[in-house]
């Protein structure tokens, strides 16, 4: 199995991997940017990089650029990251080294890759996730091998990395679902300054263990031979028996842990030295020799090498740096619909309340969409969604594609970048708002940030639902708002629709839509139970109906010669805050307009400060906590925006500020804002 010729080309990828690093350290002054390099990892990661076809998908880690150099990729490119240079293929100067995104034809797939230790396991088996789905619905969208091999993920990881909880998350749900991937391992003993000894119980082979279905190997991962050979029977039982694996490689670690923090902060020599005997470059060195090849031919190959490293160093850095123009590129990839489509409110239509209107606009997508899936927690067949938001659909549309999960909110959030990835269409759910921080990591460091890493390869296109709100009596983890936590991640989008029409027409388009879109759907408008929230209930709008992301709408307005005196205000709210608005401006006949945001981002800049300035006085009225929140954060934007045309500061209305909504229907109420509350804000702010 294993020739000279694979051997010679191991040992070269080693030379040019070495000689890499050698190269940075010697010009420290210009690798300026903080980097780690796979010194004493080769062998592991060289052998499974040779083996990766094109119709796979991989995620190293920070330190796996032999892997790299294995599958395919030339040292310029690698370097042109270092340097974060505009012709950085993976990142174009945004992301550090060894932090690729590649969707070349002729190499294996790549999602965005972070420095979250331990962050890309959840993505990773979403892709295996994609591909066992793909497989099953025999869907065109699946890519094999040139001799008709089957697909899978290889998730690599430090051992350090284990240990976080939501690595725990993706091995769970490999072997429960029985997933194509393999999780390799690299044990070098160190996380940064943390020994092995100080940050676990047992190393990843034994903790594998523990998983029922997960079928372990373990190599020497600094002998070549074995590393291949472990490799070989790792990605042959993958291809063929679709279930998951962990290879677990003892390596040494012979480079830093980064290019700022150096080994010699925190390793004794004694350490160093018995790392460097295990050093991969010289072990295969001496097999070659072995096998009939000569000094001459190493020295040469060597020396070759060592120019064609030089030489794309040098390319390197003569490369042009990124215009600092392109910094706001790719933040999100453009969106599909721009403009609103199809009837609102047909003739003869029929009206339906808001949890029926998103779930026949997700019947519709799904039927019309093969690749569209639905998951999350209690949303399969049994119960159909705590709300009943899902009811149906998994008896009409299978459980292969409408499922539950486990209580993993890191894995129902983060999945989504890998299915997305390989063509699944995920709509996903997490039970109540109160619940998504477990899944926060996933949204903000890995979802968030992939079409702006990936120099706009990787958007993630998904939706995620989230039941949010209190609907009298909900309690403290039952009740709350997120959209100002939300808000304050960049790269996703918000909608938050508070009528029937609004969520279907929000729905479809956050569907069609190739970024990340989370729908906060309010409990307390679900059914209309809440007292005068009746007008949530509208009429069904068409199949083909879109409504974009980024336009609000005027749902009241004032009357023209009450504006035309300045005896009127412009209420700018969303969600139930709508109809507390509505109710209040019942005793204010003609004085009230109220701007329904909507979508909090995008958001309708023009709208909102066009009517603020048409009126001159202002409300901004929320249900979260006013103190840093969104709602304090647009009536300042509006100031600034509007301050020559206003004649009032702008007042804003929202919860007290307290850590939680109590469970009491009466502390309820005295926290929230009510009619009542809105009708005094009113009245402050129409007095001369």
């Amino acid at each position: 199995m294993l020739t000279n010729d694979i051997l010679l080309r191991a040992y070269g990828l080693m030379i040019t991997a070495k000689t890499m690093a050698e190269t940075y350290e010697a010009n420290r002054s210009i690798c300026k940017y903080v980097h780690s390099t796979s010194r004493g990892h080769e062998a592991i990661q060289i052998a499974t990089g040779m083996q990766l076809l094109p119709c796979d998908y991989f995620s190293p880690y920070y330190r796996d650029d032999s892997m790299m150099l294995a599958a395919g990729f030339k040292p310029e490119e690698l370097m042109l990251q270092l340097l974060a240079k505009a012709a950085d293929p993976f990142s174009g100067g945004r992301s550090y080294y060894c932090h690729p995104s590649s969707k070349a034809t002729d190499k294996p797939g790549i999602i965005h890759q972070s420095s979250a230790t331990g962050m890309q396991a959840i993505p990773t088996t979403g892709i295996a996730q994609g591909l066992k789905f793909l497989a099953a619905t025999n869907s065109p969208l699946l890519r094999k091998g040139d001799n008709n091999e089957q697909p899978f993920a290889l998730c690599s990881l430090g051992d350090n990395s284990v240990t976080e909880g939501e690595v725990s998350e993706a091995l769970q749900v490999a072997v429960l679902w029985q997933l194509p991937i393999i999780y390799l391992v690299q044990d070098n003993q160190w996380g940064i300054s943390v020994s092995a000894p100080e940050a676990r119980a047992m190393n990843a082979y034994e903790y594998a263990a523990g998983f029922k279905g997960l079928k372990p190997f373990t190599c020497d991962g600094s002998n070549f031979i074995e590393s291949y050979t472990c490799m070989y029977e790792a990605i042959r039982y993958v291809r063929d028996a679709r279930k998951p694996v962990l290879v677990h490689a003892r390596v040494p670690l012979l480079g830093h842990h980064t290019s700022g923090v150096r080994k010699e902060f925190y390793r004794t020599t004694d350490d160093l030295e018995q790392h460097a005997i295990n050093d991969p470059i010289p072990r295969l060195r001496k097999v070659l020799l072995q096998h009939g090849v000569s000094e001459t031919n190493l020295v040469s190959l060597e020396q070759n090498i060592g120019s064609e490293v030089q030489h794309a160093f040098e390319n390197a850095c003569a490369a042009e740096e990124p215009l600092p123009s392109t910094v706001t590129e790719h933040v999100f990839a453009p969106a599909t619909v721009i403009h609103e489509e199809g009837e609102r409110a047909p003739e003869n239509g029929r009206k339906v309340l808001m949890v029926d209107a998103a779930l026949f606009a997700i019947e519709e997508i799904m039927q019309d969409h093969p690749e569209c899936i639905l998951y999350g927690q209690d949303v399969g067949k049994r119960l159909g969604g705590v709300f009943r938001e899902a009811a149906t659909l998994s008896e009409k549309f299978g459980e292969h594609r409408v499922f539950n999960t486990a209580i993993q909110e890191a894995y129902i959030i983060g999945s989504t970048i890998g299915l997305s990835a390989v063509g699944v269409r995920p709509i996903v759910e997490v039970q109540f708002a109160d619940y998504i921080y477990p899944g926060f990591n996933q949204l903000a460091s890995e979802i968030s940030k992939s079409c702006y890493l990936s120099g706009g390869k990787f958007p993630v296109s998904m939706v995620l639902r989230v039941p949010i709100g209190a609907y009298g009596g909900g309690g403290p983890y039952h009740s709350g708002s997120i959209e100002s936590t939300l808000l304050t991640i960049k790269g996703i989008k918000v909608c938050y629709p508070s009528n029937s029409a609004d969520m279907k027409g929000l729905m479809k388009a956050a569907f069609y839509d190739p970024n990340p879109v989370i729908m906060l759907e309010h409990k307390g408008l679900y059914w209309s139970k809440v007292p005068g929230t009746e007008d949530a209930k509208t009429i069904e709008p068409a199949r083909s109906y879109r409504l974009p992301l980024g336009k609000a709408n005027i749902v009241l307005c004032s009357d023209a010669a009450a504006l035309e005196q300045g005896e009127t205000i412009c209420i700018v709210t969303y969600g139930i805050g709508v109809y507390w608005s509505k109710a209040a401006a019942l005793e204010f006949p003609g004085r009230v307009e109220i701007i329904d945001l909507r979508t909090l981002f995008p958001l309708d800049e023009e709208l909102v400060y066009a009517r603020v300035k048409a009126h001159g006085k202002c409300l901004v009225i929320t249900e979260e906590q006013v103190l840093n929140s969104f709602a304090e954060s647009l009536a300042y934007r509006i100031m600034r925006s509007c301050f020559q045309f206003l004649d009032k500061e702008v007042e804003v209305l929202g919860a007290l500020d307290l850590p939680a909504v109590p469970i009491n229907l009466a502390l309820e109420a005295q926290m929230l804002p009510t009619v009542n509350k809105v009708k005094s804000k009113i009245k402050l702010l129409l007095q001369a």
